[in-house]
């Protein structure tokens, strides 16, 4: 009985993580959008330069470090050892604090030199500001874990989301502050100092928790090596902080090579800032798309366990099935409906077409992404963390390389494909790993005709609304656009769900993960319903 309840307690737990990381991924894609449209693609482009930086240190807050400490809370728990300020926290922390630190000092010294290797020695400050958010992260961490250790998700979730929120709030008024002031690359500074209140105020808003749950002992416990709690959280905190940024590595990629790639291929500095910024404006719509993606997948994922693989293979077989399938249906669905309503996505969030071609190109990175997310996940449930980081570092080294090699000779369209090639370099890898681990039919009997037919019917539908708009019903305000695209957009969607239910590509079973698939499965299965 206890198990059980410790089961429905992680799985409630896991829920709750799960709503709130959502939750705040929607909320750091969808303010880039108001950010653009007050800043212009050049404030845009200043602080997505910085933005890299911030990101790293939201990561390991978030999924690192907490990660590594929840494991060791777990153990200590397990072995019914107490969490001693001497021997648990100070070393923790302590650990914590020395990788923070040389993290600070390496971006706070080194932020002329990582300016000027971005070609735009004006972000001097931007990134000096931006060092900070390291001096925050080691309480932070260290509180998260503690509550995700004992089975207490719901502190993390709501530091999560609060972190976001002032984060987001602070940055958007600086923003609106400053264009009054046309400073536009105190912009990347203000977005540094957003982050460390956004931070400062989950770790007031932890602590706080942490102090009324008393989840310490001041008793002298035998301490354990340094080296157990350094390779904890140092090596595997940081494998696992990895495996969450492939996003955040190719962003950091374009920040450090795509301004001087771009002068290489014959456009000014000025130019070359600007173009950036428009190239950005993908990175909002594919995290949105990824979400969208992978999402109901991952739902899925605590049901494939290293256990349940050597337990109950069959089942654990179904549940990867299920999962591969889900994502690829969400993540194509996507990824081919936001590529043909594009140019009306593009006016309505950014104002203009500005990008519209090589964006579209860049938006093939949500179908590879979503699937490797879901696979990566799959893999990290078999413990295999480093492997997957290691594919993630693999496909970013592809993304940088690509940006050196192909942006001089083609633009932005060369940056584009780079983006596609190292998502697509981590899927495969990814395929080729769960080859080695799993059985094959997990991935050969997706129904991949039944996909491309739902994709055709949705495509044709769009292509004729497109036609339609173009020759007969002309948009002349934003606010048509707007009820336009979302009109389109959901008809579309419709479209692609209904073809694929009708042609039997989901199981009853699977359209039960899917909010109100049963009500869907009344309505467009071909199957007989009592």
């Amino acid at each position: 009985m206890n198990d059980n309840m410790e089961t429905r307690q992680f799985f409630k737990g896991a829920f709750i993580l799960t709503l709130a990381g959502l939750f705040s991924k929607i909320l750091s894609a969808g303010y880039r959008i108001p950010l653009q449209n007050i800043t212009g693609d050049l404030g845009f482009y200043i602080y997505q330069q910085v933005y890299p930086f911030l990101g790293i240190a939201i990561m390991l807050s978030l999924y690192g470090f907490p990660v590594a400490v929840s494991k060791m809370v777990a153990d200590f728990r397990d072995q019914q050892r107490e969490l001693a300020l001497r021997s648990f926290f100070i070393p923790v922390f302590g650990i914590i604090f020395l990788f923070s630190l040389l993290l600070f000092l390496l971006l706070f010294t080194q932020a002329g030199r990582i300016a000027g290797l971005m070609g735009d020695k004006a972000l001097y400050v931007p990134i000096r500001a931006s060092a900070y958010v390291f001096l925050v992260l080691p309480f932070t961490s260290l509180f998260r874990g503690i509550f995700q250790g004992t089975g207490d998700m719901k502190p993390t979730a709501v530091s999560q989301v609060l972190e976001q929120m002032v984060r987001v709030s602070i940055i958007i008024i600086v923003a609106v502050l400053l264009l009054q002031h046309s400073d536009f690359y105190a912009i990347g500074t203000g977005a540094a100092i957003a982050s460390i209140f956004g931070a400062g105020i989950a770790a007031i808003y932890l602590g706080t928790a942490l102090t009324k749950r008393q989840l310490w002992s001041r008793n002298v416990h035998r301490e354990l090596p340094y080296s157990y709690f350094f390779k904890t959280v140092f090596l595997y905190g940081l494998f696992i902080s990895v495996n969450y940024m492939f996003l955040l590595l190719v962003q950091l990629a374009d920040a450090f090579t795509l301004v001087p790639a771009l002068e290489s291929y014959g456009v000014t500095s000025h130019d070359a800032k600007v173009m950036k910024g428009i190239f950005d404006r993908g990175q909002p719509l594919i995290q949105l798309g990824i979400v969208l993606g992978s999402s109901l997948a991952l739902a899925l994922i605590p049901t494939i366990t290293k256990q349940r693989l050597e337990q109950q293979p069959d089942k654990f077989h179904n549940h990867l099935h299920s999962a591969l399938k889900i994502s690829l249906f969400l993540a194509a669905g996507a990824t081919v409906g936001l590529i043909m309503i594009f140019p009306y996505v593009n006016e309505l969030l950014y104002q203009n077409n500005h990008g519209e071609t090589y964006l579209r190109i860049l938006m093939v990175v949500i179908l590879f992404s979503s699937i490797a997310i879901t696979t990566s996940s799959v893999l990290q449930g078999v413990d295999a963390v480093y492997q997957t980081a290691g594919v993630i570092l693999a496909g970013a080294a592809v993304k940088w390389g690509g940006n050196v090699l192909l942006v001089p000779l083609f633009g932005l369209y060369g940056a584009a494909w780079a983006s596609v090639s190292g998502a697509f370099v981590v899927l495969a890898w990814n395929l080729w790993l769960m080859r080695r681990r799993f059985r094959p039919s997990a991935w050969r009997k997706l129904p991949f005709f039944k996909l491309l037919l739902a994709l055709g019917g949705m495509t044709a539908f769009l292509v004729g609304i497109s036609m339609l708009e173009t020759y007969w019903l002309p948009i002349e305000s934003r606010g048509i656009l707007l009820l336009f695209t979302l009109t389109v957009a959901g008809i579309g969607g419709l479209v692609y769900l209904m073809i694929l239910i009708k042609s039997g590509a989901f199981s009853r079973e699977e359209l039960g993960q899917i909010p109100s698939g049963e009500l869907l499965d009344k309505w467009f299965s071909r199957r007989k319903h009592k």
